[in-house]
């Protein structure tokens, strides 16, 4: 027998960006706009406001675990799931002790996914220091051996609002990792 659809209306998907750059939330926020449908989930995104300018390192991705945890919390109650918006997934595994609900963390969705589409990925990294923690986190997931490569466009993530200097920098890079390193699949670090 059919089952109706159970009413999602009052379901809420929790977007948190980890950084304090209220810039980057907004651009997240409209990249969630096509998702926003009549009857599914309202979507919300959120700023860390103390965390820092961008998560630019792996002691940047540390000072704001804590800060993720504290936002699943508050917002345990009010929530059906929730997304880290970094490529660094901060605080992924610890917000997924805080709740019985869904945490998601866009680096490791982005590099599954990748998997599914393709033998070896590539990461297009935004700075080159990002490279060895990107690097050390494929390694936990046990993926190495299907990683092509990291590369860096090189822009900070204040300098991603110019939006031309970044695609020209991304179209490089994606060409690097595909005509020398072998992906077949790219993802946005």
């Amino acid at each position: 027998m059919f089952e109706p659809m159970p009413d999602t209306s009052s379901d809420r998907i929790l977007v948190i960006n980890p950084n304090s750059t209220e810039a980057v939330t907004r651009g997240i926020d409209a990249a969630m706009e096509p998702l926003r449908i009549t009857g599914g989930p309202a979507i919300e995104c959120v700023t860390l406001k103390d965390g820092p300018p961008g998560i630019e390192s792996q002691a940047h991705a540390e000072q704001v675990v804590p800060l993720v945890g504290a936002m699943v919390k508050k917002r345990d109650n009010d929530c059906s799931a929730f997304v880290i918006a970094c490529y660094s997934d901060p605080g992924l595994h610890a917000a997924r002790e805080l709740t019985a609900k869904p945490v998601l963390g866009i680096a490791e969705c982005g590099i599954l996914t990748a998997l599914t589409l393709g033998q070896r990925f590539g990461v297009i990294s935004i700075l080159r220091k990002s490279i060895p923690r990107h690097l050390r986190y494929v390694g936990q997931m046990g993926l190495t051996d299907r990683m092509a490569g990291d590369r860096a466009i090189g822009l900070g993530v204040v300098e991603l609002s110019d939006e031309t200097r970044t695609f020209s920098r991304m179209a490089e890079v994606a060409a690097e990792l595909r005509d020398e390193d072998g992906a077949d699949v790219l993802v946005m670090g």
